[in-house]
């Protein structure tokens, strides 16, 4: 996954980044601790990739929307590009099942490998949202574990940061305390 460039936008949870090629997206980065932190990941992430603080229209669109995501409208990033030229098959299918997932609603694991043609394999699910490099985008915090608990979250801040943006979109079916 070959970025050309790479850019940083604030959010109402901080500072993320951005990074993407001719196809599309490459990686989301939501906020570190810091945003010099933030920084220092995506530039570790990109090396071979330009920083711009203009990025192209399209790149510009999706920054947009994931700002209005993120605090609190009901955003579909469904329009944004993705380049998934460097994920595994398996993993595409499951980021373009969990990209079907609405603001407020969420699916469990193993709701999402049925819904794949996959039952019984919740796990394997897990591990490939683990693998997300584009979370929002692909929006990883609405899958749940069973009985509607969080689950694990790979991003920056763990569960605490997949309760946060629970607690921004305020979806039902959630029995986990979200903070």
């Amino acid at each position: 996954m070959s970025a050309t460039a790479f850019a940083f936008f604030d959010t109402s949870i901080g500072t993320c980044g951005i990074a993407w090629s001719e196809r599309g997206v490459t990686v989301l980065q939501l906020p570190e601790a810091s945003a010099a932190l933030c920084r220092a990941r995506m530039r570790r992430r990109q090396a071979q990739a330009r920083e711009t603080s203009t990025p192209p229209p399209p790149i510009a669109q999706a920054i947009d929307a994931i700002q209005r995501l993120l605090r609190g409208e009901k955003v579909d990033l469904r329009f944004v590009a993705l380049d998934m030229t460097a994920q595994p098959e398996f993993h595409r299918r499951v980021y373009e099942a969990a990209r079907a997932i609405p603001p407020g609603k969420v699916e469990t694991y193993g709701e999402l490998a049925t819904r794949l043609g996959e039952p019984g394999e919740a796990r394997a699910v897990g591990q490939a949202l683990g693998r997300n490099p584009y979370a929002v985008i692909v929006p990883c915090h609405r899958v749940l574990a069973t009985g509607g608990r969080l689950g694990g979250f790979s991003a920056p801040g763990g569960v605490a940061t997949k309760g946060r943006l629970l607690a921004i979109e305020r979806p039902t079916g959630v029995t986990t305390p979200l903070f």
